[in-house]
């Protein structure tokens, strides 16, 4: 067993995977990690299951020391890593000697970057998974929901992975994100839809792992009241003032606010790396054209 010692953190610095699938009529939300595709890649650095457990680092702040000779890999944003006083960027798998520190500093390229281990961290599987939501308090390394702390400890089992870096780890752009259109879509004005899907959006500082508030030109919603329905991940929701909201992993498991439709899963992953104030358009999108673009995209995983 290899160890690190977590020697700072935030609140925002979260033990991740796939998330909690079967439950949501429960109650109980999804959770999961917000950048699937990084997660994806940070494991692949390392020959894991896709989905195995990660720890997301949202905006730095997060320093790890070795207790013992580690191999682990990196993937997502650049937050400006180093490994004692030598920087390192994402999209490699790398070691880390007993006694080196690995931290995080702060944002230069995107919001949130992943940490795998070989076989993926060790914790307690709650409802299937290990997905950490607060909120609920389930998940995490002590099964509790607990944000990752000062003092705590990760362990991971695996001893496999070999040395590897993505030809191309770049994020991709997020001034567009793909919108599948919803069951609503009829009831807004034509101008509402023309302004959604013509004019830019800005990220909103109230942004967490709920949801993100786009601001714009507000839509105006034409329709009878809803009864409250199922909500899916990356639903966008239209309250009473018009500013659409994107819901993410930990979003509440019904609602009733009209929707435009729901992002693409390849478009919620570029949107989780965006910082408050990105500018952003949205693009209709049918949900043939969406699956085949995410089989392709998957394609990539076994040939990179």
């Amino acid at each position: 067993m290899s160890r690190l010692i977590i020697e700072a953190s935030t609140p925002l610095c979260l033990l991740q995977d796939a998330g909690r699938f079967g439950v949501r009529h429960l109650g109980v939300t999804q959770g999961g990690a917000l950048d699937w595709v990084s997660m994806s890649w940070a494991n692949w650095l390392l020959d894991n299951a896709l989905d195995a457990p990660v720890v997301e680092i949202t905006l730095g702040g997060f320093t790890v020391q070795a207790e013992d000779y580690c191999l682990l890999a990196l993937a997502g944003a650049d937050l400006g890593a180093y490994i004692d006083e030598r920087a390192i960027s994402p999209g490699r798998s790398f070691i880390l000697q007993k006694g080196q520190r690995l931290r995080f500093t702060q944002p230069f390229n995107g919001a949130r970057a992943y940490l795998a281990a070989p076989g993926g961290f060790d914790a307690p599987p709650v409802l299937g998974s290990c997905a950490t939501v607060v909120r609920e308090s389930l998940g995490g390394v002590d099964g509790f929901g607990k944000a990752l702390a000062e003092g705590a400890r990760l362990s991971y089992s695996g001893t496999g992975g070999a040395m590897k870096v993505l030809a191309n780890p770049d994020l991709p752009s997020a001034a567009s994100l793909d919108v599948i259109i919803g069951a609503q879509i009829g009831q807004f004005s034509g101008q509402s839809l023309f302004d959604a899907f013509n004019t830019e959006w800005a990220l909103d500082s109230r942004a967490d792992r709920m949801g993100m508030r786009l601001l714009g030109t507000p839509l105006h919603y034409q329709g009878p009241s809803l009864i409250s329905e199922g909500i899916p991940l990356g639903a966008i929701q239209v309250p009473p003032d018009g500013q659409p909201i994107v819901l993410l992993n930990d979003r509440q498991t019904i609602g009733g606010y009209p929707r435009l439709g729901a992002l693409t899963p390849l478009s919620l992953a570029r949107l989780a790396q965006c910082l408050p104030g990105a500018t952003l358009k949205l693009a209709p999108m049918m949900q043939p054209g969406a699956h085949a673009q995410h089989l392709r995209f998957l394609a990539q995983y076994a040939n990179p």
